[in-house]
This record gives C-alpha cells, structure tokens and sequence, in this order.
C-alpha cells in the first residue's frame, strides 16, 4: 500500500520528471532511478505497472489513465485535453516491492472558473446508479469505508471486474490535494468494503470507480475524516 500524501516529487530515491509543466493532451514523463537514470523496469500493480492521476485545483477533472512505456523509460498517459486551471498529476508505481506516489503541479494554459466543493454527502450519482457510502474515518487510522450500489432502488449486484477488483476508489484532500488509493477488501451483494487510510483530517473527494456491462462509471462525493 502506497504510504504519505502522494505530495513529494521524491521519494524512496524516485524522481518523478515530467517532460512539461503544462497539460494540452498526452502527458509525458519518467521515472528517475537513485542514479539519475530513467527506470524501465516496473511491477503490476491491479493489473498494471502505472497509474497515473490528474485532477484541479477545485477537485474536479479527474482523470485515471494508464501510461505505455517506451523502451528509454519515456511514459506517455494519454489524457483528454482538460479545461483550463492549476492541476496536479500523479504517479503510482511499484519498484523493488517498494509501492511509490509521487506527484508535481501542473497548469492547463487559459482562463479558469472554479468550481465550489460540493459538501461531505453521504450519497451520489452517476449514469443513474446510485451510491451510499458509510462508515466513519478518522486522520491516521485505518477504518472501514462500505458503498453501496444500486439502480432504480434495486441493489447492483454484477459488478465486472475493473483492474483485477470489485472498484477502484482514490480520494484527494480539498485543501492540498493530499493523495490516498483506498484499497478494496472484498463485496457482499451490492455492498463494496474498503479500507480507509486517510493522512490528514478535512474533507476529501472520493473517486469511485466501478464497472457494469463493459462500460466504466465514475462517481465522485465528499466526505469528512475528523
């Protein structure tokens, strides 16, 4: 499990090197190894060797994506040009059995609104499913986090596979955008359990991931960790 914020650029001897500090379409970077040399040799992790995040200022535009590597340690994420604003990317990656996250600010050149933070809710909705998320979190500890998932007020009980798991589910601090991936623990009928390792206190947006009838759903709300 990935441990911090996910708010360092450096870590474990790793270096996060982006080729740009600007976002227009595909994003790339790479991985800078102890001896300054790009790394190219990575573990899956949930079926893949990098995750890679974006999301704004605001905690909107999010988006999870998989790189592709090429042979000199180049990745390229393939992005969907965003709106305009101050973003920050992410990279999630295992190495030597050491699980990193490391991240750098980004922008998106242009005129920007931002978008309020919707309050901590303990439901949501997307593409007609419904969500209830229970269970409290506390700073620091690990807690159990459950979202239910139902249509038309029937429980959801086929969920595919997504990344090897029932969902996928990351959330990011409203105030520094502090990283967390929420690892699944297991589902029973329409109920996804989660275990909720939250690094700071405050609201959070949680990203959740999840996939019906090969079509993947991204549902997003805010809860508070005391």
């Amino acid at each position: 499990m990935a441990m911090g914020d996910g708010l360092a650029a450096e870590s474990g001897g790793y270096t996060f090197a982006p080729a740009s500090s600007t976002v227009s379409g595909p994003f790339q970077f790479r991985i800078l190894g102890p001896d300054g040399r790009a790394v190219t040799e990575f573990e899956p992790e949930q079926t893949k060797l990098m995750h890679f995040y974006l999301v704004r200022s605001d905690l909107t535009g999010f988006q999870h994506v998989h790189p592709t590597m090429a042979a000199d340690g180049t990745w390229t994420a393939p992005l969907t040009t965003p709106a305009a604003g101050a973003y920050r990317v992410y990279t999630q990656f295992v190495v030597k059995g050491a699980d990193e996250v490391l991240s750098r600010p980004v922008t998106v050149p242009g005129d920007a609104t931002k978008t309020a933070l919707p309050a901590p809710s303990a439901t949501t909705s997307v593409d007609g499913f419904t969500l209830a998320v229970g269970g409290k979190v506390m700073a620091g500890m690990s807690h159990e986090l459950t979202v239910d998932v139902s249509k038309d007020g029937r429980p959801v009980t086929d969920l595919q596979p997504y990344l090897d798991t029932d969902a996928h589910l990351t959330a990011f601090h409203a105030t520094n955008l502090a990283f967390a991936h929420l690892h699944p623990q297991g589902k029973t009928g329409s109920k996804l359990t989660f275990e909720a390792m939250l690094p700071q206190a405050g609201d959070w947006r949680l990203f959740i991931q999840f996939q019906t009838d090969n079509v993947l759903h991204t549902a997003a709300v805010t809860i508070s960790a005391a």
